[in-house]
């Protein structure tokens, strides 16, 4: 839409609003349920550093996440978050899982990552929008993960 506010005189102000795609979908699947949780964070972490999980980096940073959710597809988003604000404040980009427990309610995994002078890319949220975690027809689990970018 478009605004035009008179102000006193012949000053003219105007706003114009226009809408824009400001998100990123990434679609994940695999055999295992917990397998997703990693695929989460590679997908996440290439995104946050273009590639940076696909090369041999020393993972020489560590971190311990827990996170307890309603259902195994909030569970999923919610780690998701958490591991992106891990990544913002230590300045890290975590590519390696190692789940310690796990149940569709709950789970605790060590992250393994490395340190990063900046990232490429800002996502500002993990959403729930379209997440759904589902068997396929191929029987393995998926689901759209989608950033605010």
């Amino acid at each position: 839409g478009r605004i035009i506010c008179s102000g006193q005189g012949n000053q003219k102000m105007s706003i114009t609003y226009r809408s824009h795609t400001a998100d990123l979908r990434m679609v994940i699947d695999d055999q295992a349920l917990q397998g997703l949780f990693s695929q989460g964070v590679i997908g996440m972490s290439n995104v946050l550093r273009e590639s940076f999980c696909d090369q041999q980096n020393q993972l020489d940073k560590r971190m311990i996440i827990e996170v307890e959710a309603a259902d195994c597809t909030n569970l999923l988003i919610d780690f998701l978050s958490d591991v992106l604000s891990c990544s913002y404040i230590e300045k890290v980009v975590y590519c390696h899982l190692n789940i310690i427990e796990f149940s569709e309610h709950n789970i605790k995994a060590e992250l393994s990552g490395a340190s990063v002078e900046q990232f490429d890319e800002e996502i500002k949220a993990v959403t729930y929008h379209e997440a759904d975690i589902v068997k396929n027809d191929k029987g393995l689990w998926t689901t759209s993960v989608i950033f605010d970018i």
